[in-house]
């Protein structure tokens, strides 16, 4: 996943919402719980870690019982402090005190409480990068640090394995292609991340990575939820005890097994932290509802490569803040420029408009004889059975299509879509190309080319990359 790219807008739900959600999630409600329970008497180790003898007593308070408890009870207490709900008072003492950001949780805004979450959320990933850590004190050096090599373990690779997967599945969860809210198989995570691109079949070798993979992922998608990031239905056991300690081949057999492979499912809390995460990191990963406040300029060009459903959707609340006779004048005029952004900007000014109703038609036709808007003008009118629209000359039937061509390259690149409507221009206009090429439109030559490129037909083919090079000579390019 590149930094570079723009990843499709996350729906976030409202922060009042997510940060109930953060307080109710089992692992942050007991690290809570147990900064509440600190007292005088509270001792912790070197690490910070609650002392041993102290265990029983917050596993208890959390209602934690079998051989775990006292994990589960440790591991609370480490959110505790790492997510500042606790503090050490005395490290040589080992007396702690509330922190600072325990108030939050009862007296700060969602957004105070949804960054005590996202502190607890490091934790546990960093938790979950570790593996299982059986013997490792002989792993310890002279010096007392820890020996990776011996472990067989990269702590970095590790994390920036989960890291991968994660971004994998935040863009699964926030792309239009996918069902809402459907959950993804983790074969198919696994397989996202170890089976390289273009391989058919995979081999043997591969199929052996993916498995080792999903059992990793098991694991740590069964430490993630506690948090709230994800909703996990586990590896089935009998799989693996069918198997040994593998569960064999990723791909089932057919879809009523699927389940049985382990199936995650990010949560509205999870989009919310991991798209923070990916921000950090210098994602360019926008949100639905962000440009709500901004110009229509900012509008139109962050709306670029929106999918159909999040362009309705940010562009509804745009226009809920304005008057709509303003607000279809300022599309407009965002809309207008010869740059190589404008025809996707005038695309999704016409998508825009049809939200804007009746109350736009005075500035639509204002715009009747205007070179770059004409065409768009004459189009909105049209599907609405205005009166009084005004043929189009020839000229401003194909900058209009030159221009509608080059906004769908760029929202779309090479589609099937795109591809059936270059044929249907070639098949409708038996001298499109003759004509085309003399259009005064800065991505005359571009379309062409393309249309060259994606046409099936060679000789129709041909015909185009003709006209593309006559284009761009007229142009002096």
């Amino acid at each position: 996943m590149s930094d570079s790219s723009p990843l499709p807008p996350a729906r976030l739900h409202p922060e009042a919402e997510l940060a109930r959600a953060a307080l109710s999630t089992p692992l942050l409600s007991r690290a809570a719980r147990l900064a509440r329970w600190v007292g005088p008497d509270t001792r912790v180790d070197a690490g910070g870690g609650l002392v041993e003898e102290q265990l029983p007593a917050a596993a208890g308070l959390l209602g934690l019982t079998g051989t775990d408890a006292a994990a589960y009870a440790s591991e609370a207490w480490r959110v505790a402090l790492d997510a500042g709900l606790v503090e050490i008072a005395d490290e040589e003492a080992g007396t702690v005190r509330a922190g600072e950001d325990l108030a939050l949780l009862t007296g700060g805004s969602p957004h105070d409480v949804l960054e005590v979450w996202l502190a607890a959320l490091e934790v546990v990933l960093a938790d979950a990068s570790v593996p299982d850590l059986d013997g490792l004190v002989d792993t310890l050096g002279e010096d007392g640090e820890i020996d990776f090599s011996s472990l067989d373990w990269d702590p970095e690779a590790e994390a920036e394995f989960l890291d991968g997967v994660l971004g994998n599945l935040y863009l699964l969860t926030v792309s239009e292609d996918v069902p809402a809210g459907e959950p993804v198989p983790l074969p198919a995570l696994a397989a996202s991340m170890i089976v390289p691109d273009g391989m058919g079949e995979p081999t043997n070798d591969v199929l052996e990575q993916v498995s080792d993979a999903m059992m990793r992922l098991d694991d740590q998608f069964r430490m993630l939820e506690p948090v709230g990031l994800v909703e996990y239905q586990p590896v089935d056991e009998a799989l693996m005890a069918d198997t040994g300690d593998s569960v064999g081949e990723p791909a089932p057999v057919d879809d009523a097994d699927v389940s049985r492979y382990g199936m995650v499912r990010l949560t509205p809390l999870g989009v919310y932290g991991l798209r923070a995460r990916l921000l950090e990191a210098g994602f360019a990963a926008p949100a639905v509802g962000e440009l709500a406040d901004k110009g229509a300029d900012v509008l139109l060009d962050g709306m670029a490569h929106f999918g159909q459903s999040a362009a309705w959707a940010e562009t509804e609340q745009w226009l809920a803040r304005r008057e709509p006779p303003v607000a279809a004048e300022e599309l407009l005029t965002a809309a207008r420029g010869a740059d190589t952004g404008a025809p996707l900007r005038r695309l999704r000014c016409q998508q825009a408009l049809s939200l804007v109703g009746e109350e736009a038609e005075p500035a639509v036709r204002d715009v009747l004889d205007d070179p770059e808007l004409g065409g768009l003008a004459r189009v909105w009118l049209s599907e609405r059975g205005a009166a009084g629209v005004p043929a189009p000359s020839e000229e401003l039937v194909f900058w209009l299509t030159v221009d509608t061509v080059a906004a769908q390259l760029q929202a779309e690149g090479n589609s099937e879509e795109l591809q059936a409507l270059v044929e249907g221009l070639a098949e409708q206009h038996s001298g499109f190309f003759a004509a085309a090429w003399r259009v005064d439109h800065p991505a005359t030559a571009d379309v062409l080319e393309a249309m060259g490129r994606l046409h099936p037909d060679k000789r129709v083919a041909k015909e185009a990359r003709k006209a593309a090079f006559k284009a761009r000579s007229q142009r002096g390019g």
